[in-house]
């Protein structure tokens, strides 16, 4: 392989721009502290560059350079605070609690603000190590340590937005192929779901797709997020217009890929002797495949090839050919939907082939939803929101404010050495959910460990203090490098970054003990507080969630019927309904997979929730195999008007008695579905009434958890 490849290559992982502007910036630190001899600056100003690292949004240049001035104000602010307070412990915890409370709550906002918010904390920590590391507080030394934090944050910053400016699109096409890699995941569990076993386990392989199916929406919200911030204010360029054509492609082929037009069960039964299945299923993983090259291409700069998945779809076309020629009633009766699926992967195949050159496609109605608040009034709109003990946010902020004041009562009580490392390791590990937090705390700790047998050993080996100094720039690249994906090993990199820069200016052995057991205090408070302090346990909420899902679905077929009724239209209100549909989807996976992680006692919801979203999921997908079909319709139906409104009424119900722990009101939709309908509307407004049973039943599972014995416990806190 020729190095220019690998340089190409090594270009295209997510973590490699990250990991060198850390590396410049470190790098560079350490020349310039080495070159004037002043090792002792080396720490603030490590330290000020990693927190400006950990703030860095997404941005333009502009706003990027926009996002930093803020940035560097904050920290400018947090850190002479720090200072100034040092030495009036009643007076620093006081403040570290109330910055802890109003920083983190200010972040429900916004990602943007929550990510500065939540570096400035950090950094506001930092301070104290540097201040505890020199010893005393000296007031003609009063701006020493804000001012290194400060220019270390500042010299991270200036590279940052220089390399935005430079490579403006690179966030952008990273963040694209990762869609069209999921897409390609998603598009090889669809696959699955068409083999011609009699004994197919239907179930599991429909909750793994509901489980892609999130990982497909996180990606195309990040897409978006990031071409929103490119677009805004922005005329739109070539380029861009090609990026903004790859993503509405994508959302395509999302609303394609998901649809489903009848029951698998009864498709491979009636076709358990005829290799249709065995088609379609070859199309979608071929299609799977296109998506993954055409992921890689983009990356690459390379053109994608999209043969393999137009044969088997010619293959898919000879045997639906075949099959119309030997009918027994049982088929007949499934050829529509069967014939709707091949129509769906040949115009899911036209969607890849447009891929090619995606800025000469539909100029229509490409605007992109603004999530962000429009002025200081929505502002305080939103926090408003949160300012109630029903909010996970307003419990996530108690608990973090209450998790800092308590450790620094316990630094002060028995006064470590290196004390304010159990703030650290407490802000870290706190998160907003249970599972979360026992698994960052278990990743911490072990992190700790492995980097401080790291550390020990590498700085005995290597004494000499260049190569130590080389060895703290190596880990810290080596923490945002994998602080992704393997939180574990980043700990251990941080942790080895710290020894081996305190090394430089003191001792680094005698930091091993103390940095273990700070960890371990600082793990232990941020636990017994997710535990004990407002716990917010899944369960509680499991019912809006389920009640948001079933809303969202409601809003998506309204949106539907009035595309089938009025002509197809990618309009904003549309892809807005959708998105919303399959946003609500996603996050009900997501709270199902947190609530595995729970106590025992608190996790058999997760039982009952699995049904209900297996049942909601599946009435997207026939939702999403209507938007798939816009545009081949010739109007709606009185029938299937009469038949949609009834749907809509039906969910609408149910979706309230969820929200309000009602008894499940009886379904009407089902008997409004009477006869055969010759249209797909019909056919599919049928299938999502006969759905509506079991999830109706599941449903009904949820609401039995209110009387089940000690379920009192469970009850959500007013």
């Amino acid at each position: 392989m020729s190095p220019s490849l690998v340089l190409r290559r090594f270009w295209t992982l997510e973590a490699a721009a990250y990991s060198l502007r850390v590396f410049i910036a470190l790098g560079g630190i350490t020349l310039l502290c080495w070159w004037r001899g002043d090792m002792a600056s080396l720490i603030p100003l490590f330290l000020g560059a990693i927190a400006c690292a950990l703030a860095e949004t997404d941005d333009d240049w502009p706003g990027r350079l926009a996002a930093l001035l803020v940035t560097l104000v904050c920290f400018a602010l947090a850190s002479l605070a720090m200072e100034l307070l040092f030495v009036h412990p009643w007076l620093l915890v006081v403040s570290l609690g109330v910055a802890a409370f109003g920083m983190t709550m200010f972040g429900a906002v916004g990602q943007r603000y929550a990510t500065i918010a939540n570096a400035t904390l950090i950094l506001a920590i930092y301070t104290l190590i540097s201040l505890e590391q020199r010893g005393s507080l000296v007031l003609d030394e009063l701006w020493r340590e804000p001012s290194l934090l400060v220019a270390g944050a500042a010299w991270y910053g200036v590279i940052s937005v220089v390399w935005c400016a430079l490579f403006s699109r690179q966030p952008l096409q990273l963040a694209l192929a990762r869609v069209y890699r999921e897409l390609a995941r998603y598009l090889g569990l669809k696959a699955a779901l068409f083999e011609p076993l009699r004994e197919l386990d239907v179930e599991s392989r429909r909750l793994a797709l509901a489980h892609q199916n999130g990982v497909v929406v996180e990606a195309l919200n990040d897409a978006k997020e990031r071409l929103f911030r490119r677009l805004e204010g922005q005329r739109e360029s070539l380029r861009l217009a090609r990026y903004l054509g790859l993503y509405m492609i994508a959302q395509e082929i999302h609303e394609r890929a998901s649809s489903s037009h009848s029951p698998y069960a009864e498709l491979a039964e009636a076709f358990f002797h005829h290799d249709v299945l065995f088609r379609m299923q070859r199309v979608l993983s071929r299609q799977g495949e296109a998506c993954r090259t055409l992921a890689r291409g983009l990356l690459l700069k390379r053109s994608f090839d999209l043969a393999p998945s137009e044969q088997a779809l010619v293959d898919l076309d000879a045997s639906l050919v075949h099959l119309r020629g030997e009918l027994t009633d049982e088929r007949k009766a499934l050829l529509p939907a069967l014939e709707a699926v091949a129509d769906n992967l040949a115009t899911l195949a036209q969607a890849l082939a447009r891929a090619r050159h995606p800025e000469f496609g539909e100029r229509g109605d490409r605007v992109l939803h603004d999530r962000t608040p429009q002025g200081l009034g929505e502002v305080v709109e939103r926090l408003q929101a949160q300012l109630t003990p029903g909010s996970p946010v307003f419990r996530h902020v108690v608990r973090l404010a209450t998790t800092l004041v308590a450790g620094f009562g316990l630094l002060h009580l028995i006064h470590p050495t290196q004390g304010y490392w159990i703030l650290l390791t407490s802000l870290f590990v706190c998160r907003p959910s249970f599972g979360a937090t026992r698994r960052f705390l278990w990743q911490r700790i072990l992190g700790t460990v492995l980097g401080l047998v790291a550390g020990w050993a590498l700085i005995t080996l290597f004494p000499a203090p260049a190569l130590q100094a080389g060895i703290a720039v190596v880990a810290g690249v080596a923490f945002f490098a994998l602080r992704g994906r393997h939180y574990t090993l980043a700990t251990a990199a941080i942790t080895l970054m710290v020894l081996s820069c305190f090394n430089q200016v003191g001792d680094g052995f005698g930091l091993i003990w103390p940095r273990l057991v700070d960890t371990l205090l600082g793990a232990g408070i941020a636990g017994l507080a997710v535990l004990t302090i407002l716990p917010d346990w899944q369960g509680r909420r499991l019912h809006r969630q389920a009640a948001a899902a079933v809303a969202s679905e409601r809003d998506y077929l309204a949106a539907l019927v009035a595309q089938y009724a009025e002509g197809k239209r990618d309009d904003l209100t549309y892809r807005l309904a959708r998105r919303n549909a399959h946003n609500a989807d996603a996050e009900l996976a997501a709270m199902l997979a947190n609530m595995q992680q729970e106590p025992g006692p608190f996790r058999r919801d997760a039982e009952r929730g699995v049904p209900f979203q297996l049942h909601a999921h599946t009435l997207l997908n026939y939702l999403s195999a209507l938007g798939a079909h816009r545009g081949e319709s010739q109007g709606v139906t009185p029938a299937e008007s009469a038949l949609a409104e009834a749907i809509i009424a039906e969910l609408d119900d149910l979706a309230l008695a969820l929200e309000r722990r009602e008894p499940i009101p009886p379904g009407e939709a089902l008997e409004v579905a009477e006869g055969e309908s010759d249209s797909l509307l019909g056919a599919q407004l049928m299938l999502i009434a006969r759905q509506l049973v079991p999830l109706r039943e599941a449903a009904q599972e949820l609401e039995e958890r209110r009387f089940a014995p000690g379920s009192q416990k469970l009850e959500e806190t007013p």
